[in-house]
């Protein structure tokens, strides 16, 4: 074809049916696309040739079978559509006509074949020449083969278990080793510079389908008034054509008959997606060169993670295990079941009128499975995942920077390009301060303030309405607690197993959990479309600033939405409760929640198990049942044409079309996962290994989706895994906070240990040894019924007896003691150990990671007042903050530092606001 001197673009007065809006345009050709020519009212439309399918069902080439495909374009000839709408068919008809002209305009060659099982189809093939690519790839800045590297490759430190590797690793005689060039950004009068021994090879399937799409993408089609229309998305998204793909290069299931074709996506499919290869490595070279880095560089990232799960599931296993098989020895538990103990121990009423007394006793077996979540190995489990993860994170980077180097990725920023939407919009024209250079950008200063206040303003409002249905389900977990304890039973009945696992407690956490798992799925669903309205209105410059705004607003929104509910039973329910005879109230009306008498940690742990598996099992819904059922439905409305050969772009038109966030919502997934392993995981230590398992499936579940289920995407340039970095480091130190604060303030562990080493023994205790006994009857408090504010608020009902007294879960002096109610010295001792606890923790897992060394504690003296250690402990966080503002920059830290020095100053004053508190060496709790 001959290439022609000029555009023809449609001058149209009447107004465009396309969704997305006008684009007002200036000088587009010279901003985004040189040597366009002008801009001409003209119809002379230059039309691609019609060939007859040559029953090649394999074929990726045109009919001459020398003009490859590099991309095809799909529409329905508006002449057979059966419709009355013939002047939007007319319309739709002479923008397609535009666009494919400018196509040949600019140098694209095309060749139009219609479909073998429905003639209303037509397949525009796409072809770019030698001169194209290269006229491209020099504006693309894409880097290309000098020469042949001749380094030598580094030797494994692990030799010795090269025959362990060599079974798990891809059989190179099945997938050839890719071989590595020296690189550099092509440029056309270098071309002999260059290492191309074959012009057909030079640009390999991956590089022309990108080039070719950087082309559709910018090529106009209309011009409204100085508004022109262009890029195939929006042609799409209008329905002029009705899909836009490169092509797969063979069936998956066997390899093609066309002896050039590489049959890699057979290959693939043989040795990364199919259900064999589970245990094997990925290949990582020949997926990147597929499917682009950006899809590479996701993958590497979830195998990286899924090897650095296997140690953290081990671990959390062993610490499960180290639970379950001593639960038999959990002495606290054995006291509540015992019936002379948790049988005789008469709790007061957890809400108004309705509510009875009851038995300790009734919560039995929900204390012996709280005995294998809450025990020691926990506690062990949630320092070493604070170590796993910062060495998760510091060992990525590593892998990162080794794929950029091998996959020449390093200077990626330097080439990417605008967006067409941006560039499309930039027409204000400012001075660059550094070059004092011209340059077009879409708005001004005070355009892009609007723009960055009503996008924060929106993600304000839906984290509101997060926080609002949390607030419901808080309500309904208050009004449902009532209904259950009054229609539930009292007593343990033997006869009835049911009764010993349904309290009121379990069945309120269960179906509240449900009910906030659905709310979560629907305010997703809804949100999704909101963000990414919210992104295009910001309109990021380049794809990678697109997406990582849209991964920051989807990010936080997720947080706010899957984590609302963990943060409040791990943190708030059950810690501002009151005394029974002066209970705190929720909104003036509901009496706030309590816990177990063993704690929330169990609740806690019941709302991450439905949470974390309902997310798995819907999502493995939505990525493999539905493609599946989609595109089975459609071989089944195809039946009848069965017989025929089909092309190769025929066959590709009918899978499912991925979408360009696809990938986005693959990373979001795992990152909401990874939240879920690191943040709470002191409640859940068995998260790790059912992540591990999940992780395992969804490799080769996404693996199976790309190369069976979906048309091939666009190959795109990735660096690194974008804004996912920074995020998963905020979650990383968070993890650390969470933790700590789940252990000291959700479990039972600190006040048991308070218990054990102090109170258990005289002066406070009266046993002779350091022993568990009596540790329940400690940690109950008594209250006089009669000191009931409302008389109606005591018991309704008669089962139970009359009672004088009755236990609830605190530490306050009994009715007749002169500070009768008030916290006791057991209350102090057990906030004094938490907060040491947490700042030891905290410190121990971070200061590793910001290379500070020695102890947190070492200005304290085991033998000084808490106060007088805290004190100490005031002047060392001032000089480690000092430290810290001018050797560290990252501020997630140090913003963590700064609340840790804010908690330890506050509470410094509060002990010396309370006068003569009883003051205790530290090594009655620390030994």
């Amino acid at each position: 074809m001959k290439k022609m001197s000029r555009n023809v673009l449609l001058q149209m007065e009447e107004e465009d049916d396309d969704d997305d809006g006008d684009i007002v345009l200036e000088n587009l050709g010279q901003t985004i696309i040189p040597d366009l020519g002008s801009l001409e009212s003209q119809h002379d439309f230059r039309t691609p040739e019609f060939e007859e399918f040559n029953g090649k069902s394999d074929s990726l080439f045109f009919n001459d079978g020398q003009r490859r495909i590099d991309f095809v374009l799909v529409y329905e000839d508006e002449s057979r559509k059966e419709t009355s709408k013939k002047g939007t068919n007319e319309k739709q008809r002479r923008k397609r006509q535009a666009y494919e002209s400018n196509l040949i305009c600019h140098g694209l060659q095309l060749e139009a074949t219609r479909s073998v099982l429905d003639d209303k189809l037509v397949f525009v093939k796409v072809h770019a020449p030698w001169e194209v690519l290269c006229t491209y790839a020099e504006i693309m800045h894409i880097k290309l083969p000098l020469k042949p590297n001749d380094l030598k490759n580094r030797s494994s430190a692990f030799g010795t278990l090269n025959w362990f590797t060599k079974v798990l690793s891809v059989d190179e005689s099945i997938i050839k080793p890719e071989q590595e060039f020296f690189t550099a950004p092509f440029e056309k009068n270098r071309m002999n510079d260059f290492y191309i021994v074959d012009r057909d090879a030079f640009f390999n399937p991956a590089t022309r389908s990108r080039i070719v799409y950087f082309i559709l993408s910018r090529v106009k089609y209309q011009l409204i008034n100085n508004v022109s229309k262009f890029g195939i998305n929006r042609l799409v998204n209008s329905g002029i054509y009705k899909a836009a793909f490169p092509l797969h290069d063979c069936k998956f299931r066997r390899q093609s008959e066309d002896p050039s074709c590489p049959n890699e996506r057979y290959l693939l499919y043989r040795e990364w997606a199919h259900p064999r290869s589970i245990y094997k490595k990925q290949p990582l070279d020949l997926i990147r060169k597929y499917y682009g880095e950006k899809i590479g560089i996701y993958f590497a990232w979830l195998g990286y993670y899924t090897q650095m799960l296997l140690l953290a599931a081990v671990v959390g296993v062993a610490c499960f295990l180290y639970g379950y098989l001593n639960q038999d020895n959990c002495t606290w538990s054995k006291e509540v079941c015992h019936p002379d103990i948790g049988g005789k121990i008469i709790m007061c009423p957890q809400c108004d009128r309705l509510c009875p007394f009851w038995k300790l006793n009734i919560t039995c077996e929900s204390s012996k499975k709280l005995c294998i979540f809450d025990s020691f190995g926990t506690l062990v489990f949630a320092v070493f995942m604070g170590v796993w993860v910062t060495l998760f994170l510091e060992f990525w980077k590593r892998r990162q920077a080794e794929l950029e180097y091998e996959w020449d990725t390093v200077e990626l920023q330097q080439e990417e390009q605008a967006r067409p939407e941006y560039e499309a919009r930039c027409t204000h024209v400012v001075i660059n301060e550094i070059t004092q250079e011209e340059e077009r950008i879409p708005f001004t200063a005070w355009g892009k303030c609007i723009r960055i206040t009503l996008c924060a303003s929106a993600v304000f409002f839906w984290i509101l309405l997060i926080i609002a249905s949390v607030i419901g389900i808080i309500v309904y977990r208050l009004s449902v607690f009532i209904v259950f304890s009054a229609k539930l039973p009292k007593n343990i009945n033997g006869t009835d197993p049911i009764q010993k696992y349904l309290t009121p407690q379990t069945a309120t956490s269960i179906t509240a959990s449900i009910i906030s798992f659905i709310i979560i799925m629907i305010l997703n669903t809804i949100y999704e479309k909101v963000a990414i309205m919210i992104t295009n209105f910001e309109l990021p410059r380049t794809q990678t600033d697109y997406e990582n705004s849209l991964t920051m607003k989807m990010f936080l929104f997720q947080f706010v939405n899957y984590y609302s509910s963990c943060f409040y039973i791990a943190f708030f329910k059950g810690k501002f409760v009151g005394y029974p005879g002066d209970p705190v109230y929720w909104l003036g009306k509901y009496r706030n929640e309590e816990c177990d008498p063993g704690g929330c940690l169990l609740e806690l742990t019941t709302q991450l198990t439905i949470i974390m598996g309902g997310k798995a099992i819907w999502n493995n819904i939505q990525e493999v049942l539905l493609p599946w059922i989609m595109n089975l439905i459609g071989r089944f409305h195809r039946v009848s044409g069965s017989e025929k050969i089909t092309p190769r772009w025929e066959q590709d038109y009918h899978l499912q079309p991925m979408g360009k966030l696809g990938l986005f919502y693959e990373y979001l997934e795992m990152i909401i996962q990874f939240g879920f392993v690191t943040l709470f995981v002191a409640s859940f230590p068995l998260a790790p290994l059912l992540a591990l398992v999940n992780n395992i499936l969804e490799i080769r579940v996404d693996a199976w989706k790309l190369t069976t289920q979906f048309r091939r995407l666009v190959p795109e340039k990735a660096q690194d895994i974008g804004a996912w970095q920074p995020i998963m480091q905020g979650i990383a130190i968070l993890a650390v906070v969470t933790n700590a604060m789940i252990i000291a303030f959700t479990s039972d562990m600190i006040p048991r240990l308070v218990y054990y080493w102090s109170f258990s023994v005289p002066p406070y205790g009266d046993h002779t040894s350091y022993t568990m006994e009596g540790y329940i009857n400690n940690t109950l408090s008594i209250f006089k019924v009669a000191d009931f504010k409302n008389k109606s608020k005591g018991n309704p009902y008669s089962e139970l007896g009359n009672h004088t007294t009755c236990r609830y879960r605190d530490f306050r002096y009994p009715p007749g003691h002169p500070q009768e109610y008030k916290h006791n010295i057991y209350y102090w001792h057990v906030i004094a150990a938490k907060l040491a606890f947490i700042i030891v923790m905290e410190y121990l897992v971070l200061l590793p990671r910001l290379g500070h060394s020695g102890m947190i504690l070492a200005h304290c003296n085991l033998c000084l007042p808490v106060d007088c250690c805290m004190c100490y402990k005031f002047i060392y966080e001032i000089r480690f903050l000092e430290q810290l503002t001018s050797d560290f920059t990252d501020s997630y830290i140090f913003y963590i530092s700064i609340i840790s020095f804010l908690f330890s100053v506050t509470f410094f004053f509060l002990l010396l606001s309370l006068g003569p508190t009883p003051c205790f060496p530290l090594s009655n709790f620390l030994s």
